[in-house]
């Protein structure tokens, strides 16, 4: 009975590990389609910004106040930055398609919700997590294997206790006289039934190899719970190493945008007001697009990599603040 509990708990769990696997995806999918949209606001601006940067290097050379070389290569800024934005809209509507199939819908029935843009979600600096042995327990896979090794372990008990005599005992044991001065005598007394032996005492060979065989299996059993654990570690490690750095890219990238659109700003000035040439225009408007959009590439990374690090975790946890720095 308890290895039939056992057993059953452990196919609990390999429910439960299909359910945080799914609800991971479901997850990751949404942020991959707002990262999408993210991206795609950021080509569009800077579309914007070309645009107009192109329409007056035009009207400068019409003036005499520029050459045909400065018009050609703000067509070229303009145009490069037109080409990305095919892609990421097809980034988009894969990745709503995906989402739409994790939640059991037709690829395109959820692409009306999903239209407008949102920012991605908005995640704390601090990872809640449980103490070490609380974070293993709660995967799956650590509760399958810790559930399988211990209906192996009862299984060596039921295989034990074949060596040994069963006794049983039926019948009943009762009284034929109600009166108290009767009930000391012997013929007031009954009992029925008797007691029976069960010793498999001449299948002790194949008993004992019995339990060699339960016991193997449970070292089987040990070792691969011994591996669930390690391998949990490993995974909560990269994952927590992973968010941690990505995060660290991410504010990193923000003070790069803040200096690109700076640069960016004055490079423009300069050039209209005569100060500089155009080629420090283009490079500012090449960076600020680069790192605008490696930003929110960044920002879609970090709450994906927190994403895999709560699946790692096993997708339940109990709340303790830990900080990021390790």
């Amino acid at each position: 009975m308890e290895a039939a509990d056992a057993d059953l708990a452990a196919s609990r769990e390999d429910m439960r590990d299909v359910l945080v696997s799914l609800l991971a995806e479901v997850a990751l999918n949404y942020v991959d389609v707002r990262t999408y949209q993210a991206r795609m606001s950021v080509a569009e601006s800077n579309l914007k910004s070309q645009s107009e940067t192109f329409e007056l290097t035009s009207w400068r050379q019409q003036a005499g106040l520029s050459d045909e070389l400065a018009v050609q290569q703000a067509r070229y800024n303009l145009e490069s930055t037109r080409s990305q934005i095919p892609s990421l809209r097809t980034g988009i509507e894969e990745a709503k398609n995906n989402l739409a199939v994790l939640l059991g819908e037709q690829p395109g029935k959820i692409h009306g919700e999903l239209e407008e843009r949102k920012p991605l979600p908005e995640v704390s600096t601090a990872v809640a997590i449980g103490v070490p042995a609380d974070v293993l327990r709660q995967r799956p896979d650590v509760r399958r294997a810790e559930r399988q090794l211990a209906a192996q372990t009862a299984r060596i008990g039921v295989a034990k206790a074949e060596l040994y005599p069963k006794f049983t005992l039926s019948g009943s044991i009762g009284l034929e006289a109600f009166s108290t001065g009767n009930l000391l005598h012997s013929g007031s007394r009954t009992v029925s039934g008797g007691a029976g032996v069960t010793w498999r005492i001449f299948d002790a060979g194949a008993i004992r190899q019995n339990i060699e065989v339960q016991s193997a299996l449970q070292e089987q059993y040990l070792m691969a719970y011994e591996t669930a654990i390690l391998n949990s570690l490993k995974e909560v490690e990269n994952a927590l190493t992973a968010y941690a750095e990505e995060e660290q890219r991410r504010q990193a990238l923000q003070e790069a945008v803040r200096a690109a659109q700076q640069a960016s700003q004055q490079a423009g000035y300069k050039y209209q007001t005569g100060l500089s040439d155009f080629d420090s225009v283009l490079e500012a408007q090449r960076s600020l697009l680069n790192f605008q959009d490696e930003l929110a590439q960044s920002e879609g990374a970090v709450i994906s990599n927190l994403i895999r690090l709560y699946k790692a975790l096993g997708g339940g946890w109990t709340s303790l603040a830990v900080s990021e720095e390790k």
